[in-house]
């Protein structure tokens, strides 16, 4: 549909039973989000809250909180946007069939930013931060924060809207030191689009100019997450997935979206950064207070009829998972172009996404070899850690299939076809001291940890175990013995103290083992945790549990473990997910705030029908 605004989609949801109105007050603090979460793990409907208590703005959320609403706010472009990037990414196809892909060029010349429209409604009034709604959604949280932003920069070298980016990051705008109404804070790192922009402005000694766009046509929230191919630009492609061409206009030399409902301007200085944080985030931890780009706030503009979008990030699944899910519908087969032999890489959102890479990929490097054993696999592997956001995870487990019957993202069935093919003296692979995801505090510092990559390819060498025997459940050393998944075993440790008292905790696990002739040979993994009935209870809560709580290089030990040529192996690998003292606070909901919320779940609440 190619909505005019973001009030002619949610018109359009609540005409076809996907939206419900809240009409009593709310407040914005922890309140709207603890009925967003609440309505969101119900797999309910978009909200529109009507009534905002501090502000006169109506408020939106889970507008695109199922795959299948977003596919039915898309339904009339997916399917010429999915050719679009097809062909983006294999130009060669439109040689091969001119007449299927004659419309591409069309599409996106239909879809050109539109400069200066006759009607710039976002340009109605101005207003100040302090009037805007001011959500906060978890109850560490450091202030409000802008969850749904469309953050838009230029290139000082190449200015204008072509050679521009727009991303989503997050945006605080208040609490810690910041001065209301002149100071908000932009959390990103230089690598992304928007880093680069800045990199260049320092360089040059000249503040940065930023445009907050916040809602507007939904297609608009979309192309700011969305990893387009090179060349395209996420204002074409947000003007092609709505069916409508991006309008915006200029006032005192920033960019502004027309269509948006609001739109804030500023300036980011040279080497200003003030302290952003604590957030909950979408690892299911809150990140912490640390120092960030300051943007000196300009102006403030609203349209009319403003909505302002929201969305509320915690442990996945949340509704950035359906974000995740409609890039992979209309990206499809990307990764194969941009990555040779790769057939498959899943981001495991219910690992946080970053922390856990699966993949699948091509083994032919040695076919005339009688003994299966990784090799291009590993080429791949390191293809895909030098892949953009693909190089922050931590664990990359790849394979090979050659019946294609293994997808990555099955994840029970892509653990056990691995478990029953590794061969832990051969197939562990450590990268030590590099970066990963600024979220992930399981490291050793900001930005710092490890990877581990397991390539396991060959003939099925293992029957993996789906119960405790009798000889585990008597060991000393840890407690509550369980099984996760097939091959995969959990063991309830101590309170983690540090990690030389964890380094003799595992050699007494190891000695235990070995003195008593304890029967592993099904249990590949074996990973100790802090409440083994929690972790073994969902697939979710231990692939959670798992990679978001260890760093590889500090927290990977083993079974009769050895190091030779610098090469670890052992005969059952154990990973050590328990809490540390280091560790980021797990995101927590409020009780009061829970009982708060329940009167509009009940009979006569606006909610009623979702109880």
């Amino acid at each position: 549909m190619g909505y005019k605004s973001l009030k002619a989609c949610l018109d359009d949801l609540e005409k076809n039973n996907h939206l419900i109105r809240i009409k009593e007050e709310v407040d914005p603090n922890l309140e709207m989000a603890a009925i967003h979460l609440r309505v969101h793990e119900k797999g309910g409907p978009a909200l529109l809250f009507e009534n905002v208590k501090g502000t006169q703005f109506k408020c939106a959320s889970n507008i695109f909180g199922t795959l299948e609403r977003s596919k039915f706010i898309f339904r009339d472009t997916l399917a010429k946007i999915e050719t679009l990037i097809e062909i983006k990414n294999n130009p060669i196809l439109a040689l091969k069939n001119p007449f299927k892909y004659a419309g591409v060029s069309l599409t996106a010349l239909s879809a050109l930013p539109l400069k200066n429209p006759l009607s710039k409604p976002v340009l109605f009034k101005e207003t100040t931060i302090d009037q805007l709604p001011l959500i906060k959604h978890w109850p560490m949280d450091g202030g409000a924060f802008v969850t749904l932003p469309q953050v838009y920069s230029e290139d000082i070298d190449k200015p204008g809207i072509m050679n521009s980016n727009l991303g989503m990051y997050r945006i605080q705008l208040n609490g810690n030191d910041y001065i209301i109404n002149k100071e908000i804070g932009l959390h990103y790192q230089l690598h992304r689009g928007i880093g680069v922009h800045q990199s260049k402005a320092n360089k040059s000694g000249k503040p940065l100019k930023v445009s907050i766009f916040i809602g507007g046509p939904p297609s608009h929230s979309v192309a700011a997450v969305m990893p387009l191919p090179e060349g395209l630009s996420e204002m074409t492609f947000a003007g092609a997935l709505g069916n409508r061409r991006f309008r915006y206009t200029y006032q005192d030399g920033f960019c502004v979206s027309t269509d948006a409902d609001f739109v804030i301007t500023g300036e980011v200085y040279p080497n200003e950064n003030k302290p952003e944080g604590p957030f909950g985030d979408h690892l299911g931890y809150y990140s912490l207070k640390h120092d960030f780009p300051l943007m000196k706030v300009h102006k403030v503009y609203h349209r009319q009829d403003a909505i302002w979008p929201f969305t509320v990030v915690g442990r996945p699944p949340q509704e950035d998972t359906s974000f995740g899910q409609i890039i992979h519908e209309l990206t499809g087969d990307a990764i194969k172009f941009e990555l040779p032999g790769v057939k498959e890489v899943h981001a495991v959102d219910a690992a946080g996404v970053h922390p856990l890479l699966l993949a699948v990929g091509s083994e032919r490097y040695t076919p005339y070899n009688q003994t299966k054993q990784p090799a291009e696999l590993l080429t791949i592997a390191n293809h895909i850690l030098g892949k953009g956001q693909l190089s922050l995870a931590k664990y990359l487990f790849i394979t090979a299939d050659e019946t294609n019957k293994i997808s990555a993202h099955h994840e029970s069935e892509f653990y056990q076809y691995i478990l029953e093919r590794i061969n832990l003296k051969r197939d562990l692979h450590f990268y030590t001291n590099t970066s990963i995801d600024t979220l992930d505090y399981s490291g050793t510092g900001l930005n710092s940890g490890s990877k581990l990559v397991v390539a396991a390819y060959g003939d099925k060498v293992r029957t993996l175990a789906a119960s405790v025997n009798n000889s585990i459940i008597e060991l000393n050393s840890f407690k509550n013995p369980k099984v996760a998944l097939p091959g995969v075993l959990i063991l309830q440790g101590n309170k983690f103290e540090n990690h030389e008292k964890a380094k003799l905790e595992f050699e007494n696990l190891n000695d235990e083992v070995t003195q008593k002739k304890i029967d592993l040979s099904g249990f590949p993994m074996i990973v100790v945790v802090d409440d083994a009935s929690f972790t073994a209870a969902t697939l979710n809560n231990w692939l959670w549990v798992t990679f978001t709580r260890s760093n590889p290089s500090h927290d990977v030990y083993g079974i009769n473990s050895f190091t030779e040529h610098k090469h670890f192996g052992c005969d059952n690998v154990i990973i050590d997910a328990r809490i540390k003292p280091h560790h980021a606070p797990v995101l927590e909901k409020d009780p009061e705030i829970e009982k708060r919320v329940d009167k509009l779940f009940e009979k006569g609440g606006s909610l009623a029908a979702l109880k």
